[in-house]
């Protein structure tokens, strides 16, 4: 077997086809217009296309394959220091094209300790060096500032070092999250890497009712499909015309936001006249200075543009349907964002709480800071929060504060006995003031109510719609403002979900057959891997799981201390039982949770070159990645391990006896089982590893890629 240390070791012979990850081109000629694609692509690999770079003539992209964007903007936000250190440590002189790159500084806003001060001095300093925009502490949410400032705008492709840029997708833009080291690479190089999801379509019926927000349809999905059916999945919002016009963009917003939180990687809704509508409204806010990103001429253009939807025979992994007309208010929680319920039912087991917010890009807008101050309106206008209640209120950003300064909302909530927060993220991310304390409980307009997120571990966290919060601050426990007065319908929803590996979200759904068409292979690149399974049968492991938090910040450990700790957190005797060569195989969902590198790298100071599983977190698979880690999707091959050990005694790591060689050029797994003595082999078409991705692993990967490059381009 060819090994990948072997490979990196020789790897820098290589030379380097210029058409695979080349120089950032500015003329896309036809791929800059949706109208023109005339095929079967759904809307997210319409957008894609038009970003991706370095395509084979006529080649159309789709789900599963690895391509190279050039994305029209990344968003950084506090972290942008890490990753402008990054950016210099790989050798990096100057940014490619400082109209990509944004910074804003959101997250610890309130925090005005000294180091944190010249974090953010740091920032700002390296911004206005670099001739990048910037914004600073107190201007708002970074997502907010993308989409109010004109930045995210319908049919093109951005990325953010956050969770939550799919947020976006509200107003049609494909916004995705990307990790520090792909920010670097793409202030270096103008360019990342990009696996296409599956594609799920989410088809919505009816209208939205009085009383009912975006919120609610968000966190009724959750709850409903709460069995990872849209896990790493990109998601396409669809319905008729009138069903999407019922939702206004602000909740479309809302919604996309939470898709993070449903496992998605995008939320995308089509474009319509009420968008149109919303981004004009920017361009006259007084309280905003657009004119380069939204002015008349982009305007004119999108209102002159074609289809921003999906075709009729557009190819979706699968399609859930949900009745807006059979929703009710809902609540998310405690502390899980899939256990929903509906605040009818909720109401009546009386749950007092102590806190309450409305913070966050999810809902903090000023339609609801408006929609907040109407449920005091109701109530007679002179309504104060509960004795025992602290109700914290942040906006989304300094425009949207003003606009509702300027409508008498922000006073109302304030006269209320509502206590401000500078625009900013704050307590949904567990910083600054009014954190929930021990048993306490707190209800949110947030889009995160994980345990301890925002406060203690001990705290309960619920989440509801800006007008729930509000009412519940007033009351002093969960209940609705009221403006819902018919009894909660059963929901109605449906999920018709695609066969095979598309539904379990892996990229391929071909048939069980090798493929015909071969994957080029670049020159030093083992064709084969293979070795003997080594089994963590388990789900959900997350990264401190594989590479413990507190080892996180030890800058001094070697990487043979690194492959010692590898999977403590899950198994300590992992380090006796695996051996270097092994092929780790485990469940669903390896490697969620954090986004910490260390993650691929301790499992590679294993000498473990390649991990197989049910399905990925995402966040894994691209450090996975930009670490020169291999990874492949293979679920029947954990059904098969669990099914052949169920009645042998429980072990967190086996060695299993069994063989597995990935033949990359066929995009074929080959498995050897030994049972009983006797040995059964078996393959399974997988997703293909395209040369762009080859070049990264070969390179040892993205930091060192991006190094390439820029020597490359130095003596050209």
């Amino acid at each position: 077997m060819a090994t990948l240390s072997r490979l990196r070791s020789c790897s820098r012979a290589i030379s380097i086809q210029s058409h695979l990850l080349g120089a950032r081109n500015h003329s896309f000629g036809h791929r800059r217009c949706l109208a023109t694609a005339a095929n079967n692509q759904n809307l997210t690999e319409r957008i894609v296309q038009k970003y991706a770079v370095g395509l084979a003539p006529d080649k159309l992209v789709k789900s599963g394959d690895y391509v190279t964007i050039t994305p029209s903007h990344c968003m950084t936000h506090d972290n942008s220091w890490p990753v402008a250190t990054k950016f210099m440590d790989i050798g990096a002189s100057r940014i490619k094209d400082n109209r990509q790159v944004v910074m804003t500084l959101d997250h610890d806003v309130q925090n005005t300790s000294e180091a944190n001060l010249r974090k953010y001095a740091n920032i700002e300093n390296f911004a206005k060096k670099n001739g990048v925009n910037f914004y600073g502490a107190g201007r708002g949410i970074g997502h907010q500032i993308m989409v109010e400032e004109g930045y995210a705008w319908p049919g093109t492709m951005m990325v953010a070092s956050d969770s939550h840029t799919n947020m976006y997708g509200g107003i049609g833009c494909l916004g995705t999250p990307i990790v520090r080291t792909d920010a670097a690479a793409i202030w270096a190089t103008g360019q990342t890497w990009w696996q296409i999801p599956p594609v799920a379509k989410v088809e919505l019926k009816g209208k939205l009712p009085k009383g009912v927000t975006g919120k609610d349809v968000i966190v009724a999905l959750c709850g409903i499909f709460n069995k990872d059916q849209v896990l790493n999945h990109a998601i396409e919002f669809s319905g008729s015309a009138e069903t999407i016009a019922s939702i206004p963009v602000d909740d479309r917003l809302a919604i996309a936001n939470m898709t993070t939180e449903w496992g998605a990687l995008t939320g995308l809704f089509p474009v319509d006249k009420l968008t149109k509508k919303w981004l004009e409204k920017k361009a006259q806010d007084k309280n905003l200075d657009v004119s380069s990103h939204i002015n008349d001429k982009k305007l004119e253009a999108l209102a002159e543009s074609g289809s921003f939807e999906s075709p009729q025979d557009a190819a979706y992994a699968k399609v859930l349907t949900l009745d807006l007309e059979s929703l009710s208010p809902y609540v998310a929680g405690p502390n899980s964002v899939k256990l929903a319920t509906p605040l009818a039912e909720l109401e009546q087991k009386n749950i007092s709480i102590q806190k309450a917010y409305l913070v966050s890009c999810t809902n903090s807008r000023s339609s609801d800071l408006e929609a907040a101050a109407s449920v005091i309106k109701s109530l007679g206008g002179d309504k104060k929060v509960h004795d025992d209640v602290e109700f914290y209120i942040a906006a989304a950003s300094m425009p949207e504060q003003k606009i509702a300064e300027a409508k008498g909302d922000w006073q109302i909530l304030l006269d209320a006995g509502a206590r401000p927060l500078p625009a900013g993220c704050g307590p949904c991310i567990g910083l600054g003031t009014g954190l929930l304390k021990a048993g306490e409980t707190g209800i949110s307009a947030s889009n995160r109510n994980f345990k301890g997120r925002m406060g203690d571990p001990s705290a309960l966290a619920y989440l509801a719609s800006p007008e729930v919060v509000v009412a519940s601050a007033l009351a002093g426990k969960i209940v609705g403002p009221g403006f819902f007065d018919k009894p909660a319908p059963a929901v109605i929803a449906s999920d018709s979900s695609a066969s095979g590996d598309a539904a379990s979200g892996s990229a391929s759904t071909a048939a069980d057959a090798p493929s015909e068409s071969l994957t080029a292979i670049l020159p030093g690149f083992p064709t084969k891997i293979s070795g003997e399974i080594v089994f963590c049968d388990a789900d959900n492991i997350n990264t401190d799981g594989i590479y413990p938090g507190k080892y996180t910040y030890q800058d001094g450990l070697t990487r043979d201390d690194m492959s010692k700790v590898c999977m403590e957190n899950y198994d300590p005797t992992f380090k006796e039982i695996a051996k270097p060569g092994d092929i780790l195989v485990s469940g669903f969902n390896f490697g969620c949770g954090s986004s910490r590198e260390q993650a691929a790298t301790s499992i590679l100071a294993k000498d473990i070159a390649l991990v197989v599983a049910g399905s990925f977190g995402n966040i894994f698979s691209r450090n996975s990645i930009n670490n020169a880690l291999l990874t492949v999707e293979v679920p029947k091959l954990i059904e098969r391990l669990r099914e052949v050990f169920k009645d042998e005694k429980p072990l967190a790591t086996r060695r299993t006896g069994w063989t597995l060689e990935w033949d990359i050029e066929r995009s074929w797994v080959s498995v050897t089982e030994r049972v009983n003595g006797q040995e059964t082999t078996w393959g399974k078409r997988v997703g293909d590893l395209p040369p762009n991705v080859q070049d990264i692993i070969s390179k040892g990967g993205l930091e060192s890629w991006v190094k390439a490059e820029l020597k490359k381009e130095s003596e050209a």
